[in-house]
């Protein structure tokens, strides 16, 4: 419990402290948001605003999972250094999409394919590792059974292990892409995706710790509910290095931003978070948690689709948080409801999951 609490609170200073030196750093080389003209006209304003924000988050993370463990004298697990590789990788992939914007002020950086295909490395690397580096339980960090609250009994590797291996490859992949886009997507007001992110990593604090008490590692917790999962501790470890990280950079994220975290931050946020999901085994209540990035990416989906199918528009415009602030709401109140509605998709999930624990005890 030490490690988490020491992670949480240099993760926290080192954004605190870290994000205001950054924004110093990239305003000096006028590394400015580029703002799309077809967005809403409030936005405007905006324009100029240092952006690549996410690489604070990131380098805070980092150092505080490394700081904790220093301290602590605690050794890392293979389990928290996936996650924090994809984390990272997926980062760096966002990092030059913004840095290619920045650089040449239009909407489109990476182009598709180099985009999809740093994306497609970082993802599978993440998955193939993820089944190796068993303990001495033969527990690995992810498995090829789909997980809910624990793993259940439908498992991809049901046609052999070749086959099996291109399923978990590909569910994982979707995982990963599906998370970060609805984060990436949520990013559109200040501190929206950066509040709501706070929430759902420390939904993974608590889910962590959880399964390490009750853990089937541990003689005491051995039973039909333990967890059959490698490294909780230290996976919350992680999620409490990445909520940390958030909440310093909250301070200078929210209304009015003083920096965005653009793709760097919401495809490493989505990434960590996926990452945790399949660590935990708990990727199915990866939905609930999230909710609200579900909720954002299904207005887009829905839009998109409608618009094809019928030639009209559900929402005035889409991600679902431009529909409001067209309809006149104002930026601060939008983050400020929408925070609420994830923090109740939080509590959700996190119901679910003890009431299955209770229910089976």
């Amino acid at each position: 419990m030490r490690t988490v609490l020491i992670a949480a609170a240099v993760s926290l200073v080192v954004s605190l402290f870290g994000t205001p030196l950054y924004i110093r750093f990239l305003i000096a080389r006028a590394y400015g948001q580029f703002i799309r003209d077809d967005g809403p006209t409030s936005h405007h304003t905006k324009r100029g605003t240092p952006t690549m924000g996410g690489a604070v988050i990131i380098l805070a993370a980092l150092a505080a999972y490394a700081g904790a463990h220093l301290i602590t004298l605690r050794p890392p697990t293979v389990s928290g250094l996936l996650v924090l590789f994809l984390m990272s990788g997926l980062g760096l992939v966002g990092f030059l999409d913004d840095f290619i914007k920045i650089s040449k002020q239009r909407s489109l950086g990476l182009r598709s394919g180099p985009k999809l295909l740093g994306q497609s490395f970082v993802s599978v690397a993440f998955s193939v590792l993820s089944l190796h580096f068993d303990n001495r339980s033969f527990l690995t960090p992810g498995s090829t059974r789909i997980s809910f609250i624990r793993d259940t009994g439908v498992d991809l590797a049901f046609a052999g292990p070749v086959i099996g291996l291109i399923l978990y490859v590909a569910w994982t992949y979707v995982m990963i892409a599906g998370t970060s886009n609805g984060v990436n997507l949520t990013d559109g007001l200040d501190g929206l995706a950066t509040g709501a992110s706070v929430m759902v990593f420390g939904a993974f604090v608590m889910i962590g710790i959880w399964q390490s008490n009750q853990s089937c590692q541990v003689a005491s917790a051995a039973g039909p509910q333990c967890y059959e999962v490698r490294d909780p501790r230290d996976l919350a470890v992680v999620a409490a290095c990445v909520m940390g990280a958030c909440f310093g950079f909250l301070w200078w994220n929210a209304s009015p931003a003083k920096i965005f975290m653009g793709d760097t931050g919401s495809l490493a946020l989505g990434g960590a978070l996926a990452g945790l999901a399949i660590t935990t085994r708990t990727e199915l209540l990866l939905v609930p948690l999230s909710g609200l990035f579900v909720l954002i990416a299904m207005s887009v989906i829905i839009q998109v689709g409608s618009f094809k199918l019928t030639g009209r528009r559900v929402f005035r415009m889409a991600p679902l948080q431009h529909h409001f602030e067209l309809a006149g709401w104002g930026e601060v109140t939008i983050v400020i409801r929408f925070w609420i509605i994830a923090g109740l998709f939080v509590a959700l999930g996190l119901g679910v999951f003890y009431a299955e624990w209770v229910v089976g005890t």
